[in-house]
């Protein structure tokens, strides 16, 4: 986030650049559609930014409550743009990767709104304690809030990495706490308390509850016939710097974060027991010679014949599954 000027449109030509040098078709979708919804609306805004900046005065004191959603999608400059957008197409693409585009898009909407929410409770609070008014007139715009939520998340999922802050080397577990404070000391412009937010927005979800109310949410919106579940989980290796370089990615399962799934052992075929049942008694027949329809299920009120018990198929069934 930054404390409210505009400039050239040189940040914007380096952004396309960059994305071209990656390649449009290496950016997953929801990051590349979330990076462009922040350049259109950098080049037609929404609101102006005075109007666009999230602070106690105007969300709480004035209820202009849509700030909440303008401002991490509005920028002060190109520049500002410019450097969020590079680190969120790095952190995007890999986090995307690793989680999925459905939950990934779900996890941005919540982050985003979030970050703005403990924004103004922080800055309500430094009001109280501080008995300056000026905290709550302070009005921050920018994606930085959020980034800074992301890389918590990103090192969570790779805790023993080691990331280079302008040549040192700093912990994955303390990186975002270093550049905090290395950002709101080379760059006074910037919003300390919103880059904080952040953070504590990430925290939250690795080691709060909002993970697990997140996927409450999610599971009863899924129990209401819309599936909203992520699709893809990628499983990745390395991690990122502040510089925005990104590792690599290996594995890949259809399965949703955090979900646990029900693993049919191989040697079933994917049956359930009654299917199995039904199965072997239909081979038994067929060993015996009789028609069988096959994959019909049985009628109901299907009986074994004498010949065959059901003690009978479940030691055929185990001496198979024992060969």
């Amino acid at each position: 986030m930054r404390n409210r000027h505009r400039g050239s449109h040189l940040g914007l030509i380096l952004l396309a650049s960059q994305v071209f040098q990656m390649g449009v078709d290496n950016i997953p979708p929801v990051t590349l559609a979330v990076l462009g919804l922040n350049v259109y609306l950098y080049l037609f805004p929404a609101a102006p930014l005075m109007q666009a900046c999230v602070s106690v005065q105007q969300a709480y004191w004035f209820k202009d409550w849509r700030r909440l959603l303008l401002s991490p999608l509005h920028h002060a400059d190109d520049w500002h743009l410019y450097f969020n957008m590079l680190s969120f197409l790095w952190k995007g693409t890999k986090l995307e990767r690793r989680l999925g585009g459905p939950w990934f898009l779900y996890l941005l909407s919540v982050f985003s709104l979030l970050t703005g929410v403990v924004y103004l409770v922080l800055e309500a609070m430094l009001t109280e304690f501080t008995q300056d008014q000026s905290y709550s007139m302070a009005c921050a715009v920018g994606f930085s809030g959020v980034l800074f939520a992301l890389k918590v998340l990103s090192n969570h999922y790779h805790p023993g990495g080691v990331t280079y802050v302008m040549g040192f080397p700093v912990s994955n577990s303390y990186v975002s706490w270093v550049e905090l404070v290395l950002i709101h000391v080379t760059s006074p412009g910037t919003s300390f308390v919103g880059h904080l937010a952040g953070i504590l927005v990430g925290l939250l979800y690795t080691a709060g509850p909002l993970k697990f109310l997140m996927k409450k949410c999610a599971g009863f919106v899924t129990s209401n016939g819309y599936n909203s579940r992520p699709n893809a989980h990628y499983n990745s290796s390395g991690s990122s710097g502040y510089s925005g370089t990104g590792g690599g990615y290996s594995g890949y399962r259809q399965s949703p974060p955090d979900y646990t799934t029900n693993h049919t052992p191989p040697y079933t075929g994917g049956l359930t027991e009654e299917e199995q049942l039904e199965a072997a008694i239909r081979n038994s027949l067929n060993d015996r010679g009789q028609p069988s329809q096959r994959g019909a299920p049985p009628p109901y009120g299907f009986q074994l014949p004498e010949e065959v018990t059901a003690e009978d198929i479940r030691l055929r069934r185990l001496r198979r599954f024992d060969s």
